[in-house]
């Protein structure tokens, strides 16, 4: 995450431009670190947030409203004391620092014009908002930090304020060549890290980006640049300075197959020179922000909403491999079961020349014309040694007859369980994860909660499919767990459409409707790299895809949900990206 200097220059500007002038109108807090303000200007309303949260410290604009709590934080009361009604009459960022600082006017009880200073610091797990005076003295913050907390600065009502220096950074926009030899080109440190050790608001993205513009491996130590190195990423990070300067920011986010990755105030181009990666600009760095955070809060409350499930997958699936490990190595073991029939059918015909006591038997092997040593136990006959060595073979044979059957479902268990897993990576809202959990209820790795007789007719779960389009105008589909995947197939798909699954692995059924047409190549292609993409083979370089008509696929009764059987197919190898590929609904 770049939620750096730049990003909030960037806010600052978009901030200065939409609220100095404006007066404060209403003053809440819904959350323990957060701030709403609603300030009124004249051209509309705005809703300001302000979070000191430790671990998403934000500011931005937004449409939407928080309730908040019906008795109002000490904090709050005292905001709304002194700022209701006040002005805005400055937005500033110190030293691109990652603070942002409110200059703002208003009447005191006497009537008197005054001034007093809301800052925000988004700094990490140091982040808060410290209410000062005219003269920068803290009346109060929203976290109080004290001597034992900090011993570089106490955040407490009547200290002074003041920002700490203890990192001896310098701004990039008083940069000059002297500070660049005398900091950046002197430290024995990846050149990546030296630029944001030295620079104030540069984050590693935009240090490694600084680098990728100026074709310098961002891992080369600074102190070993050429000069004319030197001089390329000084004269980089000056336009850089400019583009600050001047507010040329063009706000955007970087995705990799749909999901975020990255953002940025500045365009990132060693994300972009690669096809796996696209952009989405935005006008508003408010908006990218309620964007960005809202798609990765969403990933991660589905991860979270996931782990229960992913632990039982995981436990089912590490004993299954135990078994199975288990189950071949006795397989092995009955491979000697021919040997044993052999021996009891030689000494049926050869035991006759066995004296008692003999150890072992030499005797014609006619199946291959040579001779073999038999062991014998002495204190049997040779017909009882036989009769044993019958019953051996026997023995082994019933062995290997259950092992095969017990091996054959415990390797469809194992599919079934690694294609739930794959279900499981790729499930997008809880709607997707109720039909997973459903499955497992069903196959037994759940135990269904009995809740009553009005409790036990099942809700029907609404649960869309993947929808993508292809640049040659055909719909594809794909299921996002077993339950689909067997929908989609049997129940969706017509005779002549085509049919995608990603070879010898867990992967979503992937349907093409062809709408009684001839698929063009590149549909093909296309509808393979999601069948890839969609599978436990998105992370390899190469995956080959089975595909064929709908019609040759088969399900075999009894079998489990998504599994089917299909003989004469094709196949091709694909890489699996998407990039480019239109996604219409995932919902």
């Amino acid at each position: 995450m770049a939620f750096d200097g730049i990003v909030i220059a960037n806010i600052v500007k978009e901030l200065d431009e939409a609220l100095t002038g404006g007066r404060i109108n209403k003053i809440a807090q819904p959350e323990e670190d957060e701030l709403l303000l609603t300030i009124k200007t004249n051209r509309k309303q705005q809703r300001l947030l302000l979070s000191a949260s430790a671990s998403l410290p934000l500011a931005y604009l937004t449409e939407e409203n928080k309730p908040s709590p019906l008795t109002a934080p000490n904090f709050c009361m005292l905001l709304r004391k002194h700022l209701n009604s006040a002005r805005i009459l400055s937005i500033t960022q110190p030293d691109m620092e990652r603070i942002i600082r409110f200059e703002i006017e208003h009447l005191n009880e006497m009537g008197d014009l005054c001034r007093k200073f809301l800052i925000i610091e988004l700094m990490g797990k140091h982040s808060n908002i410290i209410f000062c005076d005219e003269n920068e003295k803290i009346i109060d913050s929203i976290k109080h930090i004290s001597g034992f907390v900090s011993s570089v600065r106490e955040v407490l009502p009547g200290r002074d304020y003041f920002i700490p220096n203890t990192q001896d950074k310098t701004s990039p926009l008083s940069l000059t060549w002297e500070i660049m030899e005398e900091t950046v080109f002197k430290k024995p440190l990846p050149l990546a890290k030296a630029i944001y050790t030295s620079l104030t608001g540069f984050s590693p993205v935009m240090a490694n980006e600084a680098c990728y513009r100026a074709e310098i491996d961002s891992a080369r130590p600074a102190n070993c640049l050429e000069e004319t190195k030197q001089l390329l990423l000084y004269t980089v990070l000056e336009e850089m300075a400019k583009d600050i300067v001047n507010h040329h920011f063009h706000p955007a986010i970087i995705y990799k197959e749909n999901s975020p990755v990255e953002f940025s105030s500045f365009p990132l181009t060693c994300y972009l020179d690669f096809p796996e990666y696209k952009e989405i600009g935005y006008e508003s760095i408010s908006r990218l922000l309620e964007d960005y955070y809202a798609a990765k809060n969403a990933l991660t409350r589905i991860r979270q909403k996931s782990v229960d499930l992913r632990k039982i997958v995981s436990n089912a699936l590490e004993r299954c491999r135990k078994k199975l490990d288990l189950q071949e190595k006795q397989l092995k073991d009955t491979e000697k079961r021919e040997k044993y029939k052999i021996y009891g059918e030689l000494l049926t015909t050869y035991g006759y020349s066995a004296q008692p006591g003999d150890k072992s038997l030499k005797a014609l092997n006619y199946y291959t014309n040579e001779e073999i040593t038999i062991p014998l136990d002495p204190t049997l006959s040779a017909m009882e040694n036989a009769k044993k060595y019958f019953e051996k073979y026997n023995k082994l044979k019933r062995t290997c007859e259950a092992l095969t059957v017990q091996l054959e479902e415990n390797r469809a268990e194992l599919l079934h369980l690694e294609s739930v897993s794959n279900a499981l990576d790729i499930a997008g809202n809880e709607t997707d994860l109720a039909a997973i959990k459903e499955e497992l209820t069903g196959c037994g790795y759940i135990r269904r909660k009995y809740a009553g007789k009005k409790a036990e007719k099942k809700q029907k779960l609404v649960n869309k499919p993947f929808h993508y389009r292809s640049s040659d105008g055909y719909d594809i589909y794909i299921g996002k767990n077993n339950f689909q995947n067997d929908e989609l197939t049997f129940q969706f798909a017509a005779g002549n459409d085509w049919w995608f699954h990603a070879k010898g692995c867990a992967g979503s059924h992937v349907i093409v409707k062809t709408n009684g047409d001839e698929l063009p190549d590149r549909t093909f292609e296309e509808a393979a790299k999601l069948a890839a993409y969609y599978s436990k083979a998105r992370e390899n370089a190469k995956a080959e895809i089975d595909y064929i008509q709908k019609k040759h696929v088969k399900k075999p009764n009894g079998s489990k949900p998504g599994f089917v059987v299909y003989y004469t197919n094709y196949s091709m190898t694909i890489t699996p990206d998407i990039s480019g590929i239109e996604l219409i609904s995932d919902q």
